[in-house]
């Protein structure tokens, strides 16, 4: 599994015009299931982000977590974070699971987040989606369940 990991001061998702998901302050999580993924990787991915300390303190330092900070979580599955460009120009997604080995496994990510006491709102698995997410800092991480293939 892979996760991009956004700070945010507001992040959202509108699907055909309208909004089906909103939070402010918190973190987005685009969500990428690969092929060969487990419901440990799904576990792992959501204890580390739950408590990864990526907001700051007092003294402007980057100790806090999701919980500590008071924020919210937007979870959207994005399978082309998975992407392969190294060759051509054209991304590979051959890393990527089928969405009915994915489906389950973002699901039980979410499920992992709220179990940690998370305010969460999700994309909707599948759907074509208008993902605004307004960085804060800019802080982006990338998370992943395993070792990349890529090195």
């Amino acid at each position: 599994m892979r996760a991009v990991i956004q700070r945010v001061s507001a992040a959202s998702v509108e699907i055909a015009g309208r909004q089906v998901a909103a939070i402010g302050r918190g973190l987005a999580v685009l969500l990428g299931v690969a092929i060969g993924d487990t419901e440990r990787d799904s576990d792992y991915l959501a204890e580390k982000i739950a408590n990864l300390r990526v907001f700051e303190d007092a003294e402007g330092k980057l100790n806090l977590s999701l919980a500590d900070a008071g924020g919210a979580v937007l979870v959207v599955s994005n399978f082309t974070v998975l992407a392969d460009c190294r060759k051509g120009r054209r991304p590979s997604f051959d890393a990527a699971a089928r969405p009915e080995q994915a489906q389950p496994l973002y699901e039980r990510f979410v499920a992992g987040l709220r179990a940690a006491g998370l305010a969460v709102e999700t994309g909707v698995f599948q759907e074509h989606m208008i993902v605004h997410i307004a960085n804060d800092g800019p802080v982006t991480l990338i998370l992943e369940s395993a070792p990349s293939p890529q090195g």
